[in-house]
């Protein structure tokens, strides 16, 4: 039975401020922003959802303090990805804690880059690509199984769980028909991105991405550049995508280097302007504009 609700007092660099929740209103804990949505949707007015990590801040980036350490191993349940967050990975108690990442077959992670001698991937200590959460298809099965997994917990509202699940998991199938409709009709499909978190969406809809980098907080060899330019030229690519978390200067440099602009497609690692669903669709529009697809 899922336990009673969890006070939770965020004290480390990026992390969220969060109250008690709710009298009789289990809290549980999801470790960045689409995890947050996923359980919020699937949750409902059944429990309270708390974010490990505040808007606008890198997720890789998040570090724990003692009282967030303490709360999680109290928590009702954790909702995470291993291989995002070695902090949490590290701090998150096994039996209350639900890894997306188990629920759907992953991908490899992307290995062209080179790491400085002594640098330590955390991102990618984990062999597969955690941004799952790109493939609505996949997020939506994350979404039936987190709602099979608080029903368990939470027999009195397991009913609720399953709808709600069903409900979100049916949204995010909507959602994979359009990108699916809307990027079979490209003039190219290569997609060239900051960092490799795009993976998930280039494997389900056909793409090629290829990323400056592995992960954002890795700084490109010049070598690496001029590499990812020529072949930007050679595949007629007109755009390189940045995010918005990240500094544009180096997609900025290989565009001009390329002759393309760049635009950004947002990896969601973070709370957009609208919600999960409105972003995709804004990264729709960028793809479509971008690689030059037709209606």
């Amino acid at each position: 039975m899922l336990a009673g609700a969890m006070a939770f007092t965020a004290t480390a660099c990026g992390s969220t401020s969060t109250a008690a929740a709710p009298a009789g209103k289990p809290a549980v804990l999801a470790a960045f922003y689409p995890l947050q949505w996923v359980t919020e949707q699937v949750g409902g007015p059944d429990i309270t959802v708390r974010s490990l990590t505040a808007a606008g801040v890198e997720p890789h980036d998040l570090e724990l303090g003692a009282q967030q350490i303490a709360d999680l191993e109290d928590a009702t349940l954790t909702v995470y990805i291993k291989g995002v967050q070695p902090a949490v990975d590290e701090a998150v108690t096994a039996d209350r804690a639900f890894d997306a990442a188990t629920a759907v077959t992953t991908i490899p992670a992307g290995e062209h880059e080179e790491h400085a001698e002594g640098e330590v991937d955390h991102e990618h200590e984990v062999p597969y690509d955690p941004h799952l959460w790109l493939d609505p298809a996949r997020f939506a099965t994350v979404a039936t199984k987190l709602g099979e997994r608080l029903a368990a917990a939470d027999p009195a509202h397991a009913q609720g769980f399953k709808d709600r699940a069903a409900t979100t998991a049916a949204a995010l199938s909507t959602l994979d028909q359009e990108f699916t409709k809307a990027l079979s009709t490209c003039a190219t499909k290569t997609m060239i991105t900051a960092h490799e978190a795009f993976g998930y969406l280039a494997d389900r809809y056909r793409l090629k991405q290829v990323g400056i980098t592995l992960d954002p907080e890795t700084e490109p060899s010049p070598a690496r550049i001029a590499e990812v330019a020529e072949l930007a030229k050679a595949e007629k690519v007109t755009t390189v995508f940045t995010e918005a978390l990240v500094s544009p200067k180096v997609a900025e440099v290989l565009a001009a280097e390329a002759g393309a602009k760049t635009a950004v497609l947002d990896p969601l690692e973070s709370k957009p302007a609208g919600d999960y669903l409105s972003a995709m669709r804004d990264n729709l529009q960028t793809l479509r504009t971008s690689l030059g697809c037709t209606p």
